[in-house]
């Protein structure tokens, strides 16, 4: 395992540029660890909802956790307002860095993420395998 440090400036895609800095160390396997932050836009698909509630605003990151593979990320945020009030879910695309994310990312270069459609759940799951090294 190798642990990445990340901070994120304003204005980034938090999700997006999760995904990209996978690709960029070419790893095939990634938790986020923990974050915190601000957005100023946060999208979170609530527990059971189809789409993405957005919220904007001054918003600060307590939780950020999730897997990350080459055929996207899986993520789950808590964030609160400026009156205190809390909310999180799965974090989509849209979530706007306000001042900045701070994130731990753990890269697991012996595995290989994949995500496929279960017909159970109806979502893409994650699939984990060893990687295959070269002799």
């Amino acid at each position: 395992m190798e642990l990445l440090p990340v901070r994120l400036s304003p204005g980034a895609d938090l999700r997006l540029a999760l995904e990209t800095l996978l690709r960029q160390h070419g790893s095939n396997a990634a938790y986020v660890l923990q974050g915190i932050g601000s957005l100023s836009v946060a999208q979170l698909r609530l527990a059971g909802r189809p789409a993405p509630s957005e919220l904007r605003g001054d918003l600060e990151i307590l939780t950020l956790a999730g897997s990350l593979s080459p055929d996207g990320a899986h993520l789950h945020m808590s964030v609160s307002d400026a009156d205190g009030r809390v909310i999180g879910g799965h974090a989509c695309a849209g979530c706007t860095v306000r001042t900045t994310a701070e994130i731990l990312i753990a890269l697991l270069p012996q595995h290989r993420f994949r995500r496929a459609l279960d017909d159970d759940t109806g979502f893409p799951e994650l699939s984990i395998a060893r990687a295959h090294t070269q002799d």
